[in-house]
């Protein structure tokens, strides 16, 4: 199974990684192997890598068939477990489909049937670019339109409300922001624009490019926000920056939408620009911020702190950049999993399970299998790990990551928006990126508030 690194800030076409990787798995694999590709790639790939196998193992027969993963960061297990759909896709040749049916086999032990969708390679390929890309679409669909309600008076998150009522729309990815950010976006739509520049289909390519167009469009506007609501000048005054993951749920800097904001606010010289994330260590913030800005002067401005106090004391601007729980006003409890446990069915689950025999002594890994299904299907398809048998990897002592998160616990998770509104300086401004507070009811707190896409009214 071949999966090679993510390069979103290299060339989206970028095939070195698997071209070595497809010399390293010719060099050991066994004649008649199935070679499975993993990763988000350019369609055709899955034939280059045959052309390699062959060149380095000639005497030898492959199968290459693609099975691009759709995990959401987050929300991993859950979309492991509960897939939309699996997609395989090979060649459509009898040793293809085989290779196709052997891995759809393996799926089949928890993933109902219908779900395995077998096409072939290259509409495999292709369906994950556009996957990420019409997802990208939707956002910024929603974002242009957040400019208009600005102007017009409407409020962006009534109309999210009212097109997602819609079943054909459905309602995800219409929530307005400061735009997305991540390793997947913004590089498979330039991949997809790319590929289709290369074959003379420029009004294609043009359409695919101005989704991040819109996407530059709405971070520069937010920057505008800031300059603008601080009376066109940073200079001795410090911005707070609340979120830098490029989602809430992980602690991936990469390509974050934090990053570019503080790199255009830096320009205004302010004071200090400090940033606390409670999933991120501040040395994966400095990672990413030292990859986008370069001078020093600039970057001894950046600080990153491991509590919201020290972020926001003495701020003159909070920029919401990630919708964490910890941000929002009214406070949200944390959102935990639901943990279902084995025991804890109906008397008729139990008796069901007490009393299911197993073929020999010790269960199978297919009778584990077939036993979480049920325990499952008992809890309304909601339990992702029924038999509590994924145990997390322990961390090392030094966890630089478990460190930043225990500090964002110790100091009580929620921010605490009375003493921030205490403890800040004048205009005592949020801009809320991500349409996470409530601007009447943290304006009864003193705050001047800016959201997305929330016009005046008439």
């Amino acid at each position: 199974m071949a999966a090679i690194p993510n390069r979103a800030a290299l060339n989206p076409t970028d095939t070195a990684a698997v071209e070595g990787a497809s010399e390293t798995v010719a060099k050991y694999a066994k004649d008649g192997a199935v070679i499975v590709e993993k990763s988000t790639v350019p369609t055709g790939t899955a034939r280059m890598i045959h052309q390699i196998m062959h060149q380095h193992r000639p005497e030898c027969q492959y199968e290459i068939v693609s099975n691009p993963e759709f995990l959401a960061e987050g929300t991993a297990v859950r979309d492991l477990m509960h897939p939309d759909r699996i997609l395989i896709g090979s060649n459509t040749t009898p040793a293809g489909l085989r290779a196709a049916a052997a891995l759809k086999s393996i799926y089949t032990a928890w993933v109902p049937e219908v779900k395995v969708l077998l096409v072939n390679t290259w509409s495999s390929e292709l369906t994950k670019l556009v996957a990420n890309a019409m997802l990208a679409q939707r956002i910024s669909s929603i974002n242009s339109i957040s400019a208009l309600c600005e102007e017009l008076g409407a409020d962006v998150s009534e109309i999210s409300k009212g097109i997602g009522a819609d079943t054909r729309l459905g309602k995800k990815f219409l929530h307005a922001g400061v735009g997305f950010g991540g390793s997947c976006f913004e590089k498979d739509i330039l991949n997809l624009s790319y590929m289709a520049r290369t074959l003379h289909l420029d009004t294609v390519a043009d359409y695919w490019m101005g989704v991040l167009d819109i996407n530059k469009y709405q971070r520069d506007r937010f920057t505008q926000k800031v300059h603008r609501a601080l009376n066109g000048n940073l200079k001795g005054k410090k911005v707070a920056i609340l979120g830098f993951a490029f989602k809430e749920g992980t602690n991936d800097t990469r390509n974050s939408i934090a990053v570019h904001i503080i790199r255009e606010i830096s320009n205004e010289r302010p004071k200090e620009i400090a940033i606390f994330d409670p999933g991120c260590s501040a040395a994966e913030i400095m990672e990413e911020v030292r990859e986008h800005i370069k001078d020093e002067r600039t970057l001894s401005q950046i600080k990153v702190r491991n509590n919201w106090r020290d972020t926001t004391e003495g701020s003159s601007a909070i920029c919401i950049l990630t919708p964490w729980y910890h941000f929002r006003y009214p406070a949200q409890a944390q959102a935990t999993a639901r943990r279902t446990s084995l025991w804890n069915g109906s008397k008729e689950q139990q008796k069901a399970i007490a009393n299911a025999g197993f073929l020999g002594p010790k269960p199978t890994e297919m009778d584990i299998i077939d036993l979480e299904k049920f325990v499952t299907r008992g809890n309304n398809g909601t339990a992702v790990d029924p038999l509590k048998r994924l145990v997390p990897e322990v961390c090392p002592v030094d966890c630089k990551g478990c460190g930043q998160t225990a500090a964002a616990e110790d100091e009580g998770d929620a921010v605490d928006w009375e003493e921030v509104s205490r403890h800040m300086k004048l205009p005592k401004l949020v801009l809320d990126g991500r349409n996470i507070v409530s601007a009447p009811e943290l304006e009864k707190l003193g705050f001047r508030v800016q959201g997305i896409g929330k016009g005046v009214g008439m």
